[in-house]
């Protein structure tokens, strides 16, 4: 294993004193280990944060910012934060008109920010908590009971975000970031294992010829083993998966992400958005918004997933609007 790093036990701590240094415009409290937005708490503003295991990145800390989430609870790498920390995040940010809370579907992240909401409910602030669960591979996982939280993730917290930035009540917030995980489907397909920096090698085991079909974000098993095939089937695999699930057709708009999980090059996923675009354009689905490149990895794994959301002119206004944080960026 070659990484850039130190120790492996000080590697979470460490990215974050990189990314104080590198942004400014955050508060990183080392001692809680969460990443706030440095202006938060701001009066009457309903307050986003979203967490799980380190390893995602920029997920979730790279989304902190105006128009986005106003704070992030990173945890150990694959592991969920812990209450106390979901507590001090949500403390933070807290204005008085409440606090969401954005939860990827995994046991470790439900739990802990489910006790971390009633521990704040005690002290008086008012939690309301998104749940999401877009991914279409596997119905229930290694982690999860249920459908696993993956790519959908960025697009609730961009549409919710830009909501509460907006000053809507915390319950316009919570239901835009529950219809937006409704309106998503996400499948994954990795190439080759992650390696954590506490492991020293891959998770697993997948031959030169063999891809994972539906993996999970942490290396979990998907729907089955297969031979690598061509870019245009996989997407084909991918899409059919998403169809069958949440089907989309004609005269539907979408917001499309296609996601590198960490290892995969630009030229690469550019090559497999263009099947995407030509077969959701036979289709009749027209493509209004769309991203490509690496939103939520899977530390060094090579392989990508397909997110599409059906989007209508809400979510598409909140989508649009200004956008300001370390790993997105548009409007003014």
């Amino acid at each position: 294993m070659k990484k850039l790093i130190n120790a492996p036990e000080d590697v979470v701590r460490e990215a974050l004193a990189g990314v104080a240094a590198a942004h400014p415009e955050l508060r990183v409290d080392l001692v809680n280990q969460i990443v706030v937005r440095a202006e938060a708490p701001r009066a009457g503003k309903v307050g986003l944060i979203s967490g799980g295991g380190s390893g995602h990145e920029p997920l979730h800390g790279g989304f902190v910012g105006v128009g986005m989430l106003d704070a992030a609870c990173p945890g150990e790498i694959f592991t969920s934060p812990v209450p106390d920390q979901i507590l001090a995040a949500t403390k933070a940010v807290e204005s008085g008109a409440g606090v969401v809370h954005i939860v990827k579907n995994y046991t470790g992240d439900v739990l802990n920010f489910q006790m971390a909401a009633e521990l704040a409910t005690d002290d008086g602030v008012r939690v309301e908590t998104v749940l999401v669960d877009d991914d279409v591979a596997v119905e229930n996982s290694t982690w999860t009971a249920g459908r696993r939280g993956t790519t959908a993730t960025l697009i609730v917290e961009k549409v919710a975000g830009a909501a509460a930035e907006e000053g809507q009540a915390i319950e316009a917030v919570a239901e835009l970031g529950r219809r937006v995980n409704e309106n998503s489907a996400s499948f994954a397909v990795a190439l080759t294992a992650c390696t954590t920096p506490a492991a020293g090698k891959p998770g697993f085991d997948l031959p030169e010829d063999e891809m994972e079909v539906g993996v999970g974000i942490h290396g979990e098993p998907g729907r089955r083993r297969e031979k690598l095939v061509s870019a245009k089937d996989i997407v084909q695999i991918c899409l059919d998966a998403i169809q069958t699930a949440k089907p989309i057709g004609a005269g539907d708009r979408a917001i499309v992400i296609v996601n590198g999980l960490g290892g995969t090059p630009l030229i690469e996923l550019y090559l497999v958005f263009g099947e995407v675009a030509a077969a959701l354009r036979t289709a009749g689905v027209e493509i209004a918004r769309s991203l490509v490149g690496n939103y939520v990895t899977s530390l060094d794994m090579a392989g990508m997933s397909v997110t599409v959301c059906r989007a209508d002119d809400d979510i598409i206004r909140l989508w649009d609007a200004p956008v300001r944080t370390p790993a997105l960026r548009w409007g003014g």
